[in-house]
């Protein structure tokens, strides 16, 4: 029996319980957890704006130690420390054959799975976005399994599952920062502590942070921002007032608000481009008219786990975190038991501290 926290249902509060995990089968990895960061979309999965089957234990940022393996497992073995990647993609569909693996039609199938089963009642349970990391243990799929480079603490090493791919990944991948160009971030939680961080790594040269909260500062600061702006109905007026009047070149959403994605388009220059990358409700109506499209020639595009090929990418974050480029630890503002996680949605939802992480 191991704990974990399990979603009863959509919009229940967390238990916190035994469960009882299965030995691997052919093609599993069991993976005793380091640490699991607390996602916002773990927070979406709680309330319904994203579905998922429940019961479930929910958590997706996660590492650990490979405690066993199953049949025809072998790029990993007991001892290994690994990171879990909550979207593996199955290679191929149509999106993976285009090399668009973030967008892989089969990567959350098995959220659909019963994994484990509750050791009070032998009810089943499913593993939230695959992985399932709200748990001491936890048994994925092997395709979810990927190696740590060495040299990175296995702690840390949960960000590097969700919220650094994600915030990296939307700088270089989606958004495409060059040196030099003026960048603005929208929601200072840890997706966009990475943001900051990833903008710096790419020699941007200006780069503003703006949040609702005047306690975020220090914060972003210390990612890389070099002006923080308090979220408010000027803020793309005082942006523009921080690069001649311009815009900034580019526009990270890191919040999922319809109104914050208009204020990130608003604070872009003409020709410049927006990325979102915070996942919003089906409620959330974001209005354009067709002659300021035209007008202002911006690009507005949604980004997916930051457009990462978590394997191809993982050894090149794993570089930056050697180099003191990206400092992990820096994103991190409490750490927690499975007990904490109620706790840490409450702060998600009043803009309240970056990445709360959960340490076994």
């Amino acid at each position: 029996m191991v704990r974990a926290a399990v979603l009863p249902a959509v919009g229940a509060p967390l238990e916190i319980t035994g469960i009882d995990l299965p030995d691997p089968g052919p093609g599993q990895v069991r993976v005793r957890l380091a640490a699991a960061g607390v996602c916002h979309s773990d927070l979406s999965l709680s309330n319904g704006t994203m579905r998922v089957p429940v019961p479930a234990v929910l958590g997706h940022e996660g590492a650990g130690t490979v405690v066993a393996v199953g049949e025809g497992v072998t790029h990993v073995s007991p001892g290994a420390e690994v990171v879990l990647n909550w979207a593996p993609s199955c290679g191929s569909c149509h999106a993976c054959t285009l090399g668009e693996v973030w967008l892989c039609a089969n990567a959350l199938n098995g959220a659909a799975d019963v994994y484990a089963h509750r050791s009070s009642d032998g009810s089943d349970l499913h593993p939230g976005l695959n992985v399932a990391a709200f748990a001491e243990e936890t048994v994925v799929s092997a395709a979810c399994v990927l190696p740590l480079p060495e040299g990175i603490p296995l702690t840390d090493a949960a960000l590097l599952g969700c919220a650094v791919l994600t915030g990296y990944g939307a700088v270089h991948h989606s958004a495409q920062v060059r040196p030099g160009e003026t960048v603005a971030v929208y929601g200072v939680g840890g997706v966009g502590l990475a943001a900051l961080q990833a903008a710096r790594i790419a020699g941007a040269a200006r780069i503003v942070a703006v949040d609702v909260s005047p306690e975020k500062e220090e914060l972003a600061r210390t990612a890389g921002a070099t002006d923080y702006v308090l979220a408010s109905e000027t803020t793309a007026r005082e942006i523009r007032g921080l690069t001649d009047k311009q815009g900034v070149d580019v526009a990270i959403e890191c919040v999922g608000r319809a109104s914050t994605i208009r204020t990130a388009w608003d604070s872009t220059r003409r020709g410049g481009r927006t990325t979102v990358v915070g996942i919003g409700g089906k409620d959330q109506q974001v209005t354009f008219n067709a002659l300021e499209i035209f007008h202002w020639g911006r690009t507005l595009a949604g980004c997916v786990y930051g457009n990462s090929d978590p394997a191809k990418d993982l050894p090149v974050l794993a570089e930056h975190v050697r180099a003191g480029r990206l400092d992990l630890g820096a994103l991190v503002t409490e750490r927690i038991g499975l007990e904490g996680i109620p706790a840490a949605f409450e702060n998600m939802l009043v803009g309240r501290g970056g990445r709360a992480l959960v340490v076994f």
